[in-house]
């Protein structure tokens, strides 16, 4: 039996109509006291400027996107009432925490040194009480971690993930990443087409792709690629 879910009007919908509509979370907002200094640190991070806006009513937008991120980060004047700095535990996940920090270590940036944590929840902890220094045994996925703050002392919390928990899906690709992702549909797609109906590959893979991003597993992906291709459920 369908799911029915009621608007506002009081009318249950169905079918399509009832569909889940993608929600892509895509813009932070940080605040910041001098907006010039801001962009000058997020520069030097090697973040991509997207946006700088500026209007004659004193309004002023300024965005950024750190490499291989699908959410950016804005900020600018009359954008918030937040506290400057008062922004913290925004994550930046990675898969070398190590790497990372050594990058921007490089590049002039004050970053903390690895760590993981020795209690609950010390990752967040300003003070750095209840870390321990060093990544996590076994580089352990989720729990190693690197902290740096903008000149406002907003902070910024890399996370290093290697692997994800399951139903969690794929986001921010990575060349790597997006290549075992290929090879497996590859794999999963070769099983299906000995004895699917005429069709294009590409139409297969976008539907089994999407849904490895979402979470699911190569099986319930795969059956999304023939739902695609037949449009049966």
């Amino acid at each position: 039996m369908a799911t029915l879910r009621a608007f506002p009007s009081g009318k249950p919908v169905t079918g399509a109509r009832a569909e889940r509509v993608d929600m892509r979370f895509e813009v932070v907002v940080i605040p910041v006291a001098d907006v010039d200094r801001s962009k000058e640190f997020y520069t030097k991070l090697g973040w991509r400027l997207d946006a700088d806006f500026q209007f004659d009513n004193g309004f002023r937008v300024v965005q950024f996107t750190p490499p291989g991120s699908g959410c950016s980060v804005q900020f600018g004047t009359m954008i918030t009432s937040a506290a400057p700095g008062s922004a913290q535990g925004l994550y930046l996940i990675v898969s070398d925490v190590e790497a990372a920090r050594a990058d921007l270590v490089a590049g002039g940036i004050d970053v903390s040194e690895v760590f993981h944590p020795g209690m609950p929840g010390a990752q967040f902890r300003i003070d750095g009480g209840g870390r321990i220094t060093g990544p996590a045994p076994e580089h352990a996925t989720y729990n190693s971690f690197a902290t740096v703050r903008d000149p406002d002392g907003n902070g910024w919390l890399f996370q290093e993930i290697a692997t994800r928990l399951p139903g969690r899906g794929l986001s921010n690709l990575d060349i790597a990443t997006l290549t075992e992702l290929l090879r497996e549909s590859e794999k999963h797609h070769g099983e299906y087409e000995a004895t699917a109906p005429k069709h294009h590959w590409s139409d297969w893979y976008a539907a089994y792709i999407v849904a490895r991003q979402e979470g699911k597993t190569p099986e319930e992906a795969a059956k999304e690629g023939k739902i695609r291709i037949e449009g049966v459920r």
